[in-house]
């Protein structure tokens, strides 16, 4: 007779396998030590966190009831022993440790470099706030060096181009992460200041552990910005996130949009405020006229018997050219002041690279990013993006013809 063997459901199947797992003597109270990656304190006030060490890593969580019981605040890099229990969680059957107490040991390896590194590049002076550069109030264009396809370089756009319309932005696309994230920045960060198409420049990416953000920590990526004559706003990770970078540059921002934020103005406001100062300087000057006419008026009432009504008649003439003249020279101002805001709005149009792509013109870029400027550059078989402006198109090269050199 054959034996019937059970067919589970997913839900079965994980259900099964956590209340195995709660059953086991080892699994059911275990004590694990390892170092703290990609920390998250949710608003529910649970803990979120990857316990992990030279060779392997697991998922945890802290509830908040045991959280509150803490005596420190846990971050990554930190080295610490939890107890708790092993178990599956249901919905996505990943294999987690269900932290319930935790002390701390040490801090890891990672955050010891960290801030040995710190120390030292602040030793050479690196660091000091006499190096600050002052942010441009209004740049020509925005150089941003970040991942071209990450959330940080849409972030930085929505908020550039809802501030300040047609700002022109320079994407200097890098990887983030990785063996060759910090030589990629290094390089676009020195390309971008002996190119000088900017007037400040977005330094990040979005958030993740110690270790997702180290090559914003590497000494070359610190030099470059430390060496930078462009100004450099620094937007690594998160607001409770902090690299090396944030230090050496001339501005830390908590997220790349705040650093969107202190990078360009609000055009609606300049507008306002200009409007503003506009009616202030009218109000005032109208004050300042009404009230020696005033004067004026006192002082024939009290030497009436004195002036002669021509004077008098000569003295309100005056005063009404001076009125006259006085209005001209606001309106004067007002004008010169909306001729230069629109002046600087041309310049912006102007220098504004993605401005030929709605005159038919297309830019042209290879698999890795870079800008193809000549058919030289290209082979057949080359796979390109064109970029429209209204979106990109793939393409690869099949045949090209070489004009002949003047």
């Amino acid at each position: 007779m054959t034996e019937l063997k059970p067919v589970f459901t997913v839900s079965e199947l994980n259900e099964y396998v956590d209340l195995m797992l709660s059953r086991d003597p080892y699994m059911g109270e275990l004590t694990v030590t390892g170092e703290i990656s990609a920390f998250k304190r949710h608003t529910s006030g649970h803990l979120y966190f990857t316990l992990k060490d030279d060779n392997a890593s697991v998922r945890c969580v802290m509830f908040r009831p045991n959280a509150l019981r803490l005596s420190f605040f846990p971050k990554d890099g930190m080295s610490v022993r939890i107890e708790g229990r092993a178990g599956l969680f249901g919905r996505d059957g990943s294999f987690q440790v269900y932290a319930e107490r935790m002390e701390k040991t040490g801090d890891g390896a990672l955050y010891q470099k960290f801030l040995a590194l710190r120390e030292e590049l602040k030793g050479r002076g690196w660091f000091d706030e006499s190096l600050k550069k002052p942010i441009p109030f209004l740049p020509r264009a925005v150089g941003v060096v970040t991942s071209g396809t990450g959330a940080a370089i849409e972030d930085i756009r929505n908020v550039i181009s809802r501030r300040f319309p047609n700002m022109p932005i320079v994407l200097y696309p890098v990887a983030v992460q990785g063996e060759k994230a910090a030589g990629e920045i290094a390089a676009a960060i020195r390309k971008a200041d002996e190119e000088q198409r900017c007037d400040v420049l977005i330094v990040g990416r979005g958030g993740g552990s110690l270790e997702d953000l180290w090559a914003f920590n590497e000494e070359i990526v610190v030099a470059a910005v430390h060496e930078c004559t462009l100004p450099v706003i620094s937007a690594v990770g998160h607001e409770i996130d902090f690299s090396l970078t944030d230090f050496a540059a001339d501005l830390r921002a908590p997220t790349p949009s705040a650093a969107a934020e202190l990078a360009v103005p609000e055009l609606a406001k300049l507008q306002d405020s200009l409007y503003q100062s506009r009616d202030r300087l009218r109000s005032a000057l109208l004050h300042g006229v009404e009230r020696k006419k005033d004067r004026l008026e006192l002082l024939v009432h009290r030497r009436g018997a004195l002036l002669s009504e021509q004077r008098l008649l000569q003295a309100q003439q005056r005063l009404d050219l001076a009125r006259d003249a006085l209005a001209d020279e606001t309106e004067r101002f007002m004008q010169r002041q909306r001729d230069r805001l629109t002046a600087a709005q041309v310049r912006i149009k102007a220098a504004d690279p993605l401005g030929a792509l709605d005159r038919g013109f297309t830019l042209v870029y290879d698999r890795k990013g870079g800008l193809v400027r000549r058919a030289e550059d290209t082979t057949v078989g080359d796979g390109l993006t064109l970029r429209f402006r209204d979106g990109r198109v793939q393409a690869d090269v099949t045949g090209k013809d070489m004009y002949e050199k003047e």
